[in-house]
C-alpha cells in the first residue's frame, strides 16, 4: 500500500557477546517497520469510538474467530493494509467473508476504522501487532481461507533485500496456516520484487501457482489511486495467486 507504513521483514542482529560454544540466537522476522505519521482528528475519533468494537487485543493464545466476529465465516488474513482503502472495498464486496487485518501504523488503523464507520462495514477486525507473532501464536494450522499481502515495501537497494517481507520462512508459516484449497494473493508494483516473490512462492512445496507465472488481477482487488497513477505513468503491477493443496470452498472472484 502507498502509505507511510508498509509491511516488511527485518532481521535483528544479535548483540555482541563473548565467544561461546552455544549457538547464536535466531534472527527474528518482523512484518513491519514503524515510520512517522500524524493521526488526524477524524482518525483519532474513529480509534476512540470504533476501536473498542473492531480492534482485537494481541494474546499468545489461539484466536476464536467465530467469537471475535460474532459468526462463522471464511477467514481472510491481510498483512499491512496501509490506509485501508482496498481493505474496505474488498470487505464490502465480500460480505460473507471475515477479514482479520494486521497493521501497526496508527493513522492507517484510524483511517480504516473511519471508513468502516462511514460505510457500515462490520466484517473486519484489526490487530495492531506484528503479523508474524499473530501467525505464530494466535492462528492455528489450516485456519485461514486466504491471505492478502498487497504492495509490501520493496526495499529497492540490494543490500536491503533481506528486509523484504516475502521470504521462505514466512511463506512456509503462511502456508501452514492456510487450509487446503485456500489461497495466498500478493501484489507489487516493483518488478524485481515480483520476480523474487514468484521464486520464493514457487519454492514452497505446500503451494501451487494458479497461473503460469503472473495472475490476472482478481476482480475483488481494486485499483487504488496510487496504482492508477502508476499505470498512467507506464508502471507495471504484478499479482501472484497461489493455492495450498487441492481446491476447496474458498473462491477467488
Amino acid at each position: 500500500m502507498a502509505a507511510l507504513l508498509q509491511s516488511r521483514a527485518v532481521t535483528d542482529s544479535p548483540p555482541l557477546l563473548p565467544p561461546s560454544d552455544e549457538a547464536p540466537p535466531q534472527r527474528r522476522i518482523r512484518s513491519f517497520v514503524l515510520r512517522a505519521g500524524r493521526t488526524t482528528a477524524g482518525q483519532e475519533k474513529a480509534l476512540s469510538e470504533l476501536g473498542p468494537r473492531f480492534l482485537l487485543p494481541y494474546a499468545q493464545a489461539p484466536l476464536d474467530a467465530a467469537e471475535a466476529f460474532g459468526r462463522q465465516a471464511p477467514l481472510i488474513l491481510e498483512i499491512g493494509f496501509g490506509m485501508g482503502e482496498a481493505t474496505a472495498h474488498i470487505a464490502q464486496l465480500r460480505p460473507d467473508d471475515n477479514f482479520l487485518c494486521c497493521e501497526v501504523h496508527e493513522p492507517g488503523v484510524g483511517a480504516l476504522l473511519r471508513r468502516m464507520g462511514e460505510q457500515g462495514i462490520a466484517n473486519i477486525r484489526i490487530l495492531r501487532h506484528d503479523a508474524v507473532e499473530v501467525l505464530t501464536h494466535m492462528l492455528a494450522p489450516d485456519q485461514l481461507d486466504g491471505v492478502h499481502i498487497f504492495f509490501p515495501d520493496p526495499w529497492h537497494k540490494k543490500r536491503h533485500h533481506k528486509r523484504r517481507l516475502i521470504q521462505p520462512p514466512l511463506v512456509a508459516l503462511l502456508a501452514s496456516r492456510i487450509k487446503p484449497g485456500g489461497y495466498l494473493h500478493c501484489a507489487t508494483d516493483w518488478q524485481p520484487y515480483a520476480e523474487q516473490m514468484l521464486h520464493v512462492l514457487s519454492g514452497e512445496p505446500q503451494l501451487a501457482n494458479t497461473s503460469q507465472d503472473w495472475a490476472e488481477r482478481p476482480a475483488y482487488r481494486p485499483l487504488t489511486k496510487f496504482e492508477n497513477r502508476g499505470l498512467r505513468l507506464g508502471h507495471g503491477v504484478w499479482d501472484l495467486v497461489f493455492r495450498r493443496g487441492t481446491y476447496g470452498n474458498c473462491q477467488i472472484l
